[in-house]
């Protein structure tokens, strides 16, 4: 497990599912993907955790819970595995672990990506959080190729650039203050955090 440090406070998991990048037939791509976006997203940056780990259901859920559990993850996206391939087991590992699901992210995934590819109503991506004594995490599986990843979390753009469609990020910063995460800035321009003006979750610095 591979770590970065920074100030921000956020600790986010990156977990690869990839029988094939696991093994190192090829170059995982899904990781360097999510921590460039998340790096441009977020005023400040967090602290990366990341795992990459073939498509086996048991070992999937253990790393997991071991970047909740053990290492204090806030937030933790998995890449891959999330077909209808008889290999394909994310979202079954996730919701082993999980102790709430959280059924609208992976509706609206589904909803953005329809916008790109009719092959995205294959996708069985959920999201679950997982709480334990004093801590909670967001875990969210996501497409595993980058183009993906980036609409997934930032949405639909027209051709002026402008958001038309928000991503799932949108809704993610509100979603980790509720759970008593680190309070999360975004910069606009990538994705707008969106907060409801007398909603709970602390004030930013």
């Amino acid at each position: 497990m591979s770590s970065q440090s920074t100030d921000s406070g956020l600790i986010v998991g990156l977990v690869s599912v990839s029988d094939r990048a696991a093994a190192g037939a090829y170059d995982d791509e899904g990781i360097p993907a999510l921590e460039s976006w998340l790096v441009s997203a977020l005023r400040k940056p967090p602290r990366f955790l990341t795992r990459l780990v073939p498509d086996d259901r048991a070992l999937i859920s253990q790393v997991l819970v071991e970047m909740v559990d053990g290492a204090g993850c806030h937030l933790v996206f998995t890449t891959g595995g999330t077909g209808p391939a008889p290999r394909d087991v994310t979202p079954e590992a996730t919701l082993d672990i999980g102790t709430r699901e959280m059924p609208g992210f992976a509706e609206h995934m589904r909803r953005v990506s329809m916008a790109f590819v009719p092959t995205a109503i294959l996708s069985r991506q959920v999201a679950v959080l997982r709480e334990i004594d004093e801590h909670a995490a967001l875990i969210v599986n996501l497409p595993g190729r980058p183009k993906a990843i980036r609409e997934t979390l930032e949405g639909l753009r027209d051709d002026s650039g402008a958001i038309v469609m928000p991503g799932v990020f949108a809704a993610i910063p509100y979603c980790l203050d509720l759970i008593g995460a680190p309070y999360v800035e975004t910069n606009d321009e990538v994705v707008q955090a969106f907060r409801p003006k007398n909603g709970e979750g602390p004030t930013p610095e």
